[in-house]
């Protein structure tokens, strides 16, 4: 199915109908045939029916060959023919050896497009050849440029410099070459053993005019069918007299275009009308060519600029993106250390006033504790002391004591008022100035001297 896509795409290239079901019937009416079809409505477009066959034909009916027979001086009366003539399958060894070509297409408004890299180092055989030649191996890359770089140093020595600019690579390295060039390719294929070759390529070839017109709207690829490349394109191109020049351009896959072939020698005029009319008839294709690669260019470098800035649109989003997260993660950090220290603090405060109230009522059980051990007030007598204490805040209290009382009940006193918030203090009596520490606590209030009357004050450490 992808086949019969093909070749009705194809077809529609070449021919340039637009009507595919009118296509799709003259496809069908030759078997799908897709060389037959392009020769049969070539054919039927021009004005002799001679102007287009097939591969099958004699040589000596090819439509768009120039036989030296046909006039040896005069000019060139051959119709003028289609844009593809034929379709020409190149050897695999030609394809595999050097750049091979992806699926393209060849019409009044397009050119052949595609192109990619198929390099090869396996051997390759190919079937038996020509003139007791068989399974000729595979030219790599290296030696199908080798063989050009020959032949075109073998051209110069023989016939100078000032003729046609051979490129110095393979067949299919000078076809795309040509691809990306939007031009034609020129091919030579050179008979050292020919008697024509010579003076074909001395007046020819090397004649200034034709030089500079073809340098200038061709790329030029020659070949010896001596060498292995150029042999194998003298098959292909069916090559069956010599001094032998093609135009061709590229077609889809192992194909290409044969636009133009002249057999035989032919004179710089000659040669000359025959280029300008092929150049002539392939300008809209190359025109049409060089427009839509660069509409291809400028459609990719508007894509390559989108795509930066949507990518640049994208980061920055991203980035946007990426500093509100943070913010936001940042906030969030900042309002969990807020509560956190709000809570401890919460928990601080509660903790304190638990062990407020806790230390509160500690000391009010052990005032009552103090006071209960008083016990009551004795009455006044001769064995009862008259205690006044005085505390800090000026505060005065007064209470009788047994003169037997030891001084820790007076302590148990003011411990039991609940005046002070220390428990860190001594009582002290002005004259003489004696300070009842820990160490006199245990005498009685008459062994101290302060029978029957005492005046002490709270003194805090």
């Amino acid at each position: 199915m992808v086949d019969v896509a093909d070749k009705l795409a194809y077809f529609q290239a070449i021919t340039g109908l637009e009507d595919p079901d009118l296509c799709t019937e003259i496809l069908q009416a030759h078997g799908w045939d897709l060389e037959l079809a392009i020769s049969s409505f070539t054919s039927s477009t021009q004005p002799s029916a001679s102007s287009t066959v097939s591969d099958s034909d004699p040589p000596n009916s090819r439509a768009r060959t120039d036989s030296a027979s046909a006039s040896a001086s005069g000019p060139i009366t051959a119709p003028a023919p289609g844009l593809a003539w034929r379709l020409v399958t190149l050897p695999i060894s030609v394809i595999s050896g050097s750049l091979g070509l992806i699926s393209g297409a060849v019409g009044l408004g397009l050119w052949a497009a595609g192109g990619v890299l198929s390099y090869s180092l396996g051997m390759i055989g190919l079937g038996s050849g020509q003139g007791g030649e068989s399974s000729a191996g595979l030219v790599s890359v290296s030696a199908a440029a080798s063989e050009a770089m020959d032949f075109v140093a073998e051209f110069e020595r023989e016939y100078g410099t000032r003729g046609l600019n051979f490129v110095g690579e393979g067949f299919m390295d000078a076809l795309q070459r040509s691809r990306n060039a939007f031009k034609l390719l020129f091919v030579y294929l050179h008979s050292p053993d020919h008697l024509d070759s010579p003076v074909f390529c001395e007046r020819t070839l090397c004649s200034q005019a034709l030089a500079a017109f073809v340098n200038e709207n061709f790329v030029a690829w020659g070949g010896s069918i001596r060498a292995s490349e150029g042999f194998k394109m003298s098959n292909s191109l069916k090559a069956s007299r010599f001094p032998f020049c093609a135009v061709v351009m590229p077609a889809t896959n192992q194909r290409i275009a044969l636009l133009q072939q002249v057999e035989g020698p032919k004179s710089p005029e000659e040669m000359l009308t025959i280029l300008q009319r092929v150049l002539e008839e392939s300008a809209p294709v190359l025109v049409a060519a060089r427009l839509d690669a660069e509409e291809r260019r400028n459609n990719m470098r508007l894509r390559e600029e989108q795509d930066a800035a949507y990518r640049a649109a994208l980061e920055a989003d991203q980035a946007r993106e990426r500093q509100r997260r943070e913010e936001q993660e940042r906030l969030e950090r900042e309002a969990a250390e807020a509560e956190r220290k709000r809570k401890e603090e919460e928990e601080a405060r509660e903790r304190a006033a638990r062990e407020a109230a806790e230390k509160e009522a500690a000391r009010a059980r052990m005032r009552q504790e103090k006071a209960l051990s008083l016990g009551d007030e004795p009455e006044k007598g001769p064995n009862v002391t008259q205690v006044l204490v005085r505390f800090p805040t000026g505060e005065r209290k007064e209470r009788r004591f047994h003169s037997t009382a030891l001084i820790q009940a007076v302590y148990d006193y003011v411990d039991s008022l609940g005046c002070l918030e220390v428990e860190d203090y001594n009582l002290v009596s002005n004259f003489p100035r004696v300070t009842y520490g820990a160490e006199k606590r245990s005498l009685t209030l008459k062994e101290a001297g302060l029978h029957p009357q005492a005046s002490l004050f709270v003194e805090l450490n």
